[in-house]
């Protein structure tokens, strides 16, 4: 069985349709609309590493059938990528291990700072989670094969996010609004680009599409996969005015790595 990505959830923060039933632009007739909050999931038969835990995680891993998270790669510590850290606990209790997580130093501050339970043993719960300082590359091995993860700091508005560059052939950056020249060689010519793309107006914390086809230009990967997307971008639209090899994402798109 060879590793895929999974992607969990293809909405912004605060999903397609919002809270309030609110679809924007999107047609809610077109079930790849029904957008959940942005994460991922690399997966083979011998582990699953889940990038991000969702808001929305819990009915993610039950719409996919996942039965276990053996590890978990953080992107940054905004709401959307951390609020559904508590539904990680069922997959401690059966491993009756913690969890390894992997974030850098500002990511890893905000997790044990604001979900201390998690990590921490106390009277009314065991801790969940080992917290461990990303690495610019995790190597995670398996059936003397192995899975290789380089971790690319880019910028968020604000703050830096990670993006993760899987095997060299897949790049997985949902939170991103430039990324720095030094970095840019680790982006060119890749089986697929899994990227950030907002909306159809500039925003300064989120590359919209007018920049992501900038980039296509410039790093040519062979396939781009678009996340993030917020209710102004209705699924059959995108796949209208979009080149060939650049598609939207939708919740549950699996590739092959």
């Amino acid at each position: 069985m060879k590793s895929k990505i999974i992607i969990l959830g293809s909405g912004s923060s605060m999903g397609v349709p919002r809270a309030d039933g609110y679809w924007g632009k999107c047609n809610p007739k077109e079930k790849k609309n029904f957008r959940s909050r942005c994460s991922a999931l690399i997966s083979n038969k011998y582990f699953n590493i889940l990038i991000d835990s969702s808001p929305d995680l819990r009915a993610q891993l039950i719409k996919n059938k996942i039965k276990s998270i053996d590890y978990v790669l953080y992107t940054h510590g905004h709401g959307d990528q951390t609020h559904g850290i508590n539904d990680l606990r069922i997959f401690s209790l059966k491993s009756k291990k913690k969890i390894d997580i992997f974030a850098d130093n500002r990511t890893l501050k905000h997790l044990i700072k604001n979900f201390s339970y998690c990590f921490k043993n106390t009277h009314d719960y065991p801790a969940i989670l080992k917290a461990n300082k990303l690495k610019k590359n995790i190597k995670f091995t398996y059936a003397k094969k192995f899975i290789e993860i380089k971790s690319i700091t880019v910028k968020h508005g604000n703050i830096n996010s990670i993006a993760y560059i899987i095997n060299n052939e897949c790049a997985y950056a949902s939170d991103v609004n430039h990324i720095f020249d030094k970095d840019l060689k680790n982006f060119f010519n890749l089986k697929y680009l899994i990227i950030d793309c907002l909306r159809l107006n500039p925003h300064p914390a989120h590359f919209n599409l007018k920049d992501v086809l900038k980039l296509v230009k410039l790093t040519k990967p062979k396939k781009t996969i678009l996340t993030n997307l917020h209710a102004d971008l209705d699924y059959n639209y995108l796949l209208k005015i979009l080149p060939k090899n650049v598609i939207p994402a939708y919740d549950g798109l699996s590739l092959n790595l």
